[in-house]
């Protein structure tokens, strides 16, 4: 609720003048008369040069506690310039948002250094004249052009964290400034054991044995925080209400090990934890996995119920050749897999383990618009579709600058065919990134022989990337021109097309929707000659 909600809100009860409805158990609406808000009894005006005096509308004060809790943070603070009322509410306001921009620092306003001493004494005088009570959410995020003190930073949060509070959020870039270490004592005393959620960034976490002060806590987000695997084991292994843990770029976390009495943890990401060599999880209801960076002893055993994974190495190949080696009999209940490979060295070698559950397989090949081994053999990729009997989805996407691959165009006299299973739970294939290569045509060619069921063929040309799990082909809406291609990714698109003209178009059954991205007539035109 912002200023103009609040007014047409004080607009309405000046209305009814001091009288207020109620619902008797009849169901008929009358009126009582309503008794003075003490809250609101002293709140002065000036008209004319005189003070007078303006009772505000009559609510009780519940019910005025909860309007101020609604206000955001700027629109409560500019209140409290005007209003008694509103000045004592501020002092307790239950949201405290303190950034650049909550606290109205332009950057072309004020140069660097004023804008830093601007942020400070805001946020001190914001601090110091809260009572210190009625907090329920403080989000601190420092701009990294602020050099604030450990003394500074550990006297904020003393007064913000209190008792009741139940999500905290610190943005604190470290850059050149000294080491931050988060003061665990702050948690102490009852004051973490209200706290559901907890993000911490670039900062030193060190719980000691015994900790136990986050007993409420559903979210853990730590990003850029250095903690050993002993002290967060330490952190979570009270913390019986953990719903989700994410753990991003901890460069001292060498082990996770998360303990089967967290019976509510559903939900686990770990991304880019390069030091950590061992990942172990016995929480029975563990649904969802997120893992990105080098590979890791992976043991789920009492987590072996994982439904959704997501999974792939940032700068080591054959994450796609370890996922069908080794997933299936780790986590056999998977129904939804996405996998990531910068680079494959050996192709998906056919497997008698089994996804008996998989529904959804996406693999996404090559990274930072590099080409791609021309050595892999996309028709590998068949081994996949054989492990998984009740797939329903396929997607394949290929990021590469320029095609290195045989060309179908070289030599489609021997074109191969897999001898594998009918795929007929295939209802739906998308290749994005689709090429000329001999292999991709090969592998396109089999699903449409194999895949019996087979709904929908989207074949794109070019690489798009998702917004909120939707290919945006066009981003003008930003930029007024389509994401950038050289040449001869331009020409090898215009060369894919050709490929699906003359190998592919044939074999589409009539029961199936084929769908064909071509690059952007506007934005990617270019003289093609083609023999």
């Amino acid at each position: 609720m912002g200023l103009l909600g609040l007014k047409r809100l004080m607009s309405m009860q000046r209305e009814r003048k001091g009288r207020r409805q109620i619902q008797a158990p009849n169901g008929l609406i009358t009126s009582v008369p309503q008794k003075n808000d003490s809250l609101c009894q002293d709140d002065d005006h000036f008209q004319g040069g005189k003070r007078s005096r303006y009772s505000g509308p009559n609510l009780p004060e519940d019910i005025w506690c909860h309007i101020r809790s609604l206000v955001p943070l700027q629109d409560a603070a500019r209140s409290a310039c005007v209003s008694r009322t509103f000045l004592r509410s501020w002092r307790c306001h239950p949201k405290l948002i303190l950034s650049k921009k909550t606290l109205g620092l332009k950057r072309k306003a004020c140069v660097k250094g004023d804008r830093a001493r601007c942020f400070t004494s805001r946020v001190d005088h914001i601090l110091k004249n809260h009572s210190g009570t009625g907090v329920k959410f403080l989000k601190l995020e420092i701009p990294d052009y602020c050099n604030v003190t450990t003394c500074h930073l550990n006297n904020w949060l003393q007064i913000a964290i209190t008792p009741g509070i139940e999500e905290v959020s610190l943005f604190y870039p470290s850059n050149d400034k000294e080491e931050y270490n988060f003061p665990c004592s702050l948690l102490f005393d009852g004051r973490g054991n209200s706290i559901r959620y907890l993000y911490l960034n670039d900062c030193a976490f060190r719980p000691p044995v015994g900790f136990d002060c986050l007993k409420s806590l559903t979210k853990l987000h730590l990003y850029e925080v250095r903690i050993t695997g002993d002290e967060l084991g330490c952190l979570i292994s009270k913390s019986f209400a953990l719903k989700q843990l994410q753990l991003t770029c901890c460069s001292e976390l060498n082990c996770l090990k998360i303990p089967f009495w967290l019976e509510r943890l559903s939900w686990l990401s770990v991304f880019g934890c390069n030091t950590l060599q061992v990942i172990e999880s016995n929480a029975p209801n563990l649904s969802t996995f997120r893992f990105f960076g080098d590979p890791v002893h992976l043991s789920l055993r009492e987590s072996s119920q994982v439904k959704i994974l997501k999974i792939g190495f940032s700068d080591k190949p054959n994450s796609v050749s370890y996922a069908i080696t080794k997933l299936p009999s780790t986590v056999p209940n998977l129904e939804i897999l996405t996998i990531t490979s910068v680079s494959e060295r050996v192709n998906s070698p056919m497997v008698a383990d089994k996804f008996l559950s998989l529904k959804y397989l996406k693999i996404c090949l090559g990274a930072y618009c590099q080409a791609f081994s021309p050595a892999y053999d996309y028709l590998s990729l068949v081994s996949f579709l054989d492990a998984s009997p009740v797939l329903e989805t396929f997607i394949l996407g290929v990021c590469q600058d320029d095609m290195k691959h045989d060309s179908v165009f070289g030599d489609a006299s021997h074109m191969r065919q897999s001898s594998g299973h009918k795929h007929d739970r295939l209802k739906k294939v998308q290749i994005n990134g689709f090429c000329s290569a001999k292999s991709m045509v090969e592998l396109t060619c089999h699903i449409l022989e194999n895949a019996t069921s087979l709904e929908s063929l989207t074949l794109d040309t070019v690489l798009h990337w998702e917004v909120n799990g939707e290919i945006r082909r066009c981003s003008v809406q930003k930029t007024g021109e389509c994401r950038h291609l050289c040449r001869d990714m331009i020409l090898e698109a215009h060369k894919a097309l050709r490929a699906v003209e003359r190998y592919i178009l044939g074999r589409v059954p009539s029961t199936v929707k084929l769908n064909v991205g071509e690059p952007c007539s506007r934005c990617h035109a270019i003289d093609v000659k083609l023999s």
